[in-house]
């Protein structure tokens, strides 16, 4: 089951993963956290590591390498992938949690975070994982993704909104996207 947690920015997305994937693992269960989020770098600490993985944009070659990859073939060439293939410093693991993070916008000038778009949608795509593992995607904030594809390969949304206008704006154009790709969406009211 692959689940993404999206919603405005500071909505408390990132939270929620962190809770859902401690209960997950409370109830004996094997949890997938995919960092897509390319601005928030603190989803690491939250989940209790001690510092984030190197980001599997790095395992591509970079956004440049991407990039010219973007214009030639698929992006991960494998129809699917396990996480027994991504090599160990592309992740943390602390008992039956795993933390995989996208790639994150380093520097100023450096240029859109559309690769690391392609990147979330094409491995979450050919991600294969057996039925005990749960993925959860803390998604960007907004609803760029959508426009991406990213969701595509997303089970259920769950949909973090606060009490504010803008955050209920938001949240009714998740809705609307994802209901455009047949999704089944859930609020968590924060």
């Amino acid at each position: 089951m692959k689940i993404s947690i999206c919603g405005k920015g500071g909505s408390g997305k990132s939270t929620v993963v962190a809770l859902l994937a401690k209960a997950a693992q409370k109830r004996g269960g094997c949890v997938l956290v995919v960092d897509s989020d390319e601005s928030n770098s603190g989803l690491y600490g939250m989940l209790g590591f001690k510092s984030a993985p190197v980001p599997l944009m790095e395992l591509v070659g970079g956004k440049a390498t991407l990039k010219k990859k973007m214009r030639e073939t698929s992006v991960l060439e494998r129809s699917q992938i396990t996480l027994e293939e991504i090599p160990s410093p592309y992740f943390q693991k602390k008992d039956r949690l795993v933390l995989i993070s996208i790639g994150k916008i380093l520097q100023s000038l450096e240029g859109c975070a559309c690769p690391m778009g392609v990147l979330s949608r094409e491995f979450l795509k050919k991600l294969s994982l057996d039925e005990s593992w749960i993925t959860l995607v803390d998604m960007e904030a907004g609803v760029e993704h959508f426009g991406r594809g990213i969701d595509n390969a997303i089970d259920k949304v769950i949909l973090v909104v606060e009490p504010s206008f803008e955050s209920v704006t938001v949240a009714e154009k998740i809705r609307e996207l994802a209901a455009g790709i047949n999704k089944v969406v859930v609020a968590v009211l924060n």
